[in-house]
């Protein structure tokens, strides 16, 4: 059976760090890029990533977590039966990324100040607007040799590398609160209550039985709607029959 899984944050500060998530996996592709349209989804990315971290304190947000982990390390290593040397790795990456981040300005400042790049920025929000005409600079900057651009996109990167991996080890460490046990949906409908903790539902689901699931809800409960990917003859898209999936409150 093909499977997939849906995660639905029940906060806006979890919702902000999946959504830099989607982008930093989108920036990694830039690592290999060969043709001009890959640059420029490369360099999109990019953008909507440091607008993105300018509505927020990401910085603060992320450092808060980072101390949080480090206290709860510290907590586990008093277990008799935790691995130590995985438990001291694990710390020890804690401490260099809170030092780094705390030394660091705020998250893309070095990035804003580019001069090429803080030339070419604001022509990405118009549609269609990084053709050659409206930026000549970029479209010389695209017929360098590969070398030069790949210099340059992993320069660009490596500012952007300690908040990459604070955001891997966050939500690392909040995907690992929560194991997945088997649920029923009673006519494609299952509702839930939040605990306290809470800040992450986790769906797994089939992906051949022609629907998914869509939840809404906030921190103190939730409901999770199963949706025909194809409107029945009916135009109906509800799921009546029971589903089974997994679910994970992290």
């Amino acid at each position: 059976m093909s499977q997939a899984i849906y995660e639905f944050p029940l906060n806006e500060k979890v919702r902000t760090y999946l959504r830099l998530e989607q982008l930093f996996k989108q920036l990694e592709q830039g690592k290999t890029a060969g043709e001009n349209w890959q640059y420029i989804n490369f360099l999109d990315s990019l953008f909507t990533l440091l607008d993105l971290s300018e509505r927020i304190d990401l910085r603060n947000d992320v450092l808060k977590d980072i101390e949080s982990h480090e206290k709860n390390l510290v907590i586990w290593s008093q277990h008799p039966n935790i691995d130590d040397e995985a438990l001291q790795f694990a710390l020890q990456k804690i401490l260099r990324l809170r030092e780094s981040l705390k030394s660091n300005k705020k998250v893309g400042a070095e990035l804003k100040e580019d001069r090429f790049l803080s030339s070419i920025r604001q022509r990405f929000s118009i549609p269609g607007g990084t053709c050659s005409f409206d930026l000549p600079n970029l479209h010389y900057w695209l017929q360098q040799p590969s070398e030069y651009k790949q210099q340059d996109v992993k320069s660009w990167l490596l500012e952007l590398t300690p908040i990459q991996q604070a955001m891997e080890i966050t939500l690392s460490f909040l995907r690992e609160r929560g194991r997945f046990s088997a649920v029923e949906a009673e006519k494609g409908f299952y509702q839930g209550i939040a605990e306290d903790k809470n800040e992450l539902i986790r769906v797994l689901s089939s992906t051949d039985q022609g629907y998914y699931p869509m939840l809404s809800g906030n921190k103190y409960r939730y409901a999770i709607r199963f949706t025909l990917f194809t409107p029945t003859m009916e135009g109906s898209s509800s799921v009546e029959s029971k589903v089974n999936f997994k679910l994970a409150c992290c």
